[in-house]
């Protein structure tokens, strides 16, 4: 079985990877730099990275909808410009993200485990990271974004991952 990609494809496949292994190192040993803090600072920095983000996509999209006339009644009234199509759809994504991020942070802070509250910190800065990246390199194409992408999703679905691990290892064992 042999898969042909495209130009595209190959720098998806090459930011995903290269997001991969740094999510992978993130998880393993992030925890060490968040291992001394005390419970509020681990809640309110894996909580308050990522939310600004999403303050920050929807700013950008207000500010565009503000001073530009065609765009002042919302998408819901107008067509809107293809600025405001591009902000649109980088917010709708930061939210996605969101959504599924913060679940999982909560429940690996809410965790009896020690190594893994310490390490959702290290994910919220990456998801930071990874949505400063992506929302800068959005316009030039998949490749570019991927690894904006890739440090947005990956560390919280290794957290997920070592969580339901954990769950099963008492559950079942």
């Amino acid at each position: 079985f042999i898969v042909h990609l495209d130009q595209k494809q190959r720098g998806v496949v090459f930011g995903m990877a290269v997001g991969l292994v740094i999510s992978l190192l993130v998880v393993c040993f992030g925890s060490a730099l968040f291992i001394r803090f005390d419970t509020s600072v681990r809640i309110s920095s894996s909580l308050l990275l990522p939310v600004t983000a999403l303050c920050v996509a929807i700013a950008r999209l207000a500010k565009q909808r503000f001073f530009t006339p065609a765009d002042i009644d919302g998408s819901a009234l107008t067509s809107g410009t293809d600025r405001a199509k591009l902000l649109q759809a980088l917010l709708q994504n930061t939210l996605e993200q969101l959504t599924l991020a913060i679940p999982v942070y909560l429940a690996a802070l809410f965790s009896s485990s020690n190594n893994l509250q310490a390490a959702v910190p290290v994910c919220a800065f990456t998801f930071l990271l990874g949505r400063i990246l992506f929302f800068t390199t959005y316009q030039r194409g998949a490749g570019a974004r991927a690894l904006g992408f890739a440090l947005t999703f990956y560390p919280t679905v290794l957290l997920l991952i070592w969580q339901l691990w954990l769950l099963l290892s008492k559950v079942v064992f």
